[in-house]
């Protein structure tokens, strides 16, 4: 399963769903828009270590973009930035997602339900 930048976020929050979702499940998966996100977002290196060590200590695989998924996505962006307000890292996890033959755990399924094969799980906080 690829988890989701939001539940990822819920989880380093201490969120009880959050922890019982990831926890629960046996082999985790993110891509590395995924992880590309998080550090984005992470405010200091004290942040950056925890996130990295949690990767490790959970045993969850960066799926790296190739070939495949960049064309997917490619697609997904030309046919659904204007009709839906598809944005570009959403498109590269929504086809890493569906390329890769993986749910995706994530609580903003709106960003992605429009997308043909996906295979969508709700999470809610």
């Amino acid at each position: 399963m690829i988890v989701d930048t939001d539940v990822l976020i819920w989880y380093s929050k201490g969120n009880s769903q959050a922890i019982k979702a990831i926890h629960s499940s046996e082999q985790l998966s993110i891509s590395v828009v995924n992880y590309m996100e998080i550090v984005q977002g992470v405010r200091n290196r004290k942040e950056l270590n925890a996130f990295k060590k949690a990767l490790e200590v959970l045993n969850i695989k960066i799926i790296q973009i190739d070939e495949l998924i960049s064309t997917k996505a490619l697609f997904f962006v030309e046919k659904y930035s204007l009709s839906h307000s598809l944005e570009l890292a959403d498109a590269l996890i929504g086809a890493t997602a569906i390329i890769k033959n993986e749910p995706l755990l994530t609580g903003n399924d709106k960003h992605y339900k429009h997308l043909p094969d996906i295979k969508l799980k709700k999470f809610r906080a």
